[in-house]
């Protein structure tokens, strides 16, 4: 895939207050700036980056704020690469189901135990649990469990995952579940036959020139990446460029719930790849499906790994029907919408320096109004 176009004449803007940006005539995108400055004021993250996509082209991209909250931390740019958290249940795991899906190597109703035997358990109703339900997050599995207090390694939190109870029946509620991305990751490997990063790296992150996306930076690149938390509690230490996720962290930083760093660049790269509609890299009729909202459980806003708009939406008030997005807990967001071919990312490091700030649900639903409301006039 070629480099991202740019819009024609784009304006590239040193350091205004506070902020990095680059913007396309015409758009000044200053309600949306002024968000995020606000925002840091208030001390809901201590930096950010952002983009902005519109008919294929960045109208919009920016850094604000620093690393950390400290006077000589290092300022976020352009560039910046983040932890994105549950992003990477669609910009990674998604994906590889995606391919593997069009490929005819996984079929959404295949149940679970047969591909993962370990997940049988003595409950009855593991075996109804399908691909799908894992994909909706309806397979009845718990959101969160605290699986890295029992665990030292890799393998020995796999025996755990694989035998948590189900808190619901399989199907009869949409519950927004790490723990079932967990074990959908584990079940794509055994599928591709191959680890996720590696997979992801080859057939998604190098077709789309995504070259700063990644599972593991390489040590050399950690201080360059904005840190996530000061963690007094299980590591000890700073956690810098390394998955702020517990689990992921003994999982080897690799999992399908978390685990990717990106920049905004590479994420537009990303969305434009699912809005163009050529089948580079995913087939149209593939992305109708996975990111179609579900009509079963009753309710639901879950697609296919995906969410979509319900109302209150951290999306804000004016994605089309026809979007699909994800949320990331260290203060991410990317947001699609296919009808006025717009696609939106937020990456800010709001877990900094104790996961307590919980702003980052005002801010990105405002930040993302500012930006629609100026982009294409609704208010």
């Amino acid at each position: 895939m070629s480099e991202l176009p740019q819009a024609h004449g784009f304006e590239v803007i040193g350091r205004a207050p506070g902020c990095a940006i680059r913007r396309a005539p015409g758009y000044l995108g200053q309600n949306a700036l002024g968000v995020l400055s606000h925002a840091i004021e208030r001390r809901a993250f201590p930096g950010a980056a952002f983009a902005v996509l519109r008919r294929g082209e960045i109208v919009l991209q920016g850094a604000a704020g620093r690393f950390t909250y400290e006077d000589n931390s290092d300022d976020v740019t352009l560039s910046t690469v983040f932890d994105i958290a549950s992003v990477s249940k669609v910009v990674a795991t998604t994906s590889m189901a995606m391919l593997l899906y069009q490929r005819g190597q996984l079929e959404l109703k295949t149940k679970v135990v047969e591909l993962l035997p370990e997940f049988t358990g003595d409950d009855a109703r593991r075996k109804l649990v399908t691909i799908e339900m894992l994909l909706t997050h309806s397979s009845g599995l718990p959101a969160y469990l605290k699986l890295f207090q029992q665990a030292q390694n890799r393998q020995e939190l796999l025996r755990h995952l694989f035998n948590v109870p189900l808190e619901e029946d399989p199907g009869s509620r949409a519950e927004y579940s790490d723990i079932g991305f967990m074990i959908l990751g584990e079940l794509l490997q055994r599928i591709a036959n191959e680890s996720l990063d590696s997979f992801c790296a080859r057939e998604v992150f190098a077709p789309l020139e995504m070259t700063s996306t990644c599972f593991c930076p390489a040590a050399t690149l950690r201080r360059r990446i904005p840190p996530t938390r000061d963690d007094k509690d299980f590591r000890r230490r700073v956690i810098q460029g390394e998955v702020h996720d517990e689990n992921a962290s003994v999982m080897g930083g690799v999992s399908g719930h978390a685990g990717v760093f990106s920049n905004t660049s590479d994420l537009m790269k990303f969305a434009s790849s699912l809005l163009s509609h050529d089948g580079r890299l995913f087939a149209p009729d593939t992305v109708g499906t996975f990111t179609a909202r579900q009509t079963s459980p009753r309710g639901t806003s879950r697609a296919l790994g995906w969410d979509t708009p319900s109302p209150p939406s951290q999306s804000g008030k004016h994605f089309s029907r026809h979007s699909f997005g994800h949320l990331g807990y260290t203060g991410t967001s990317l947001w699609i919408d296919a009808e006025q071919e717009i696609a939106i990312a937020l990456l800010t490091n709001r877990t900094w320096p104790d996961n307590q700030s919980q702003l980052i649900k005002e801010v990105r639903p405002a930040f993302q109004d500012a930006v629609m409301e100026e982009l294409v006039g609704v208010s």
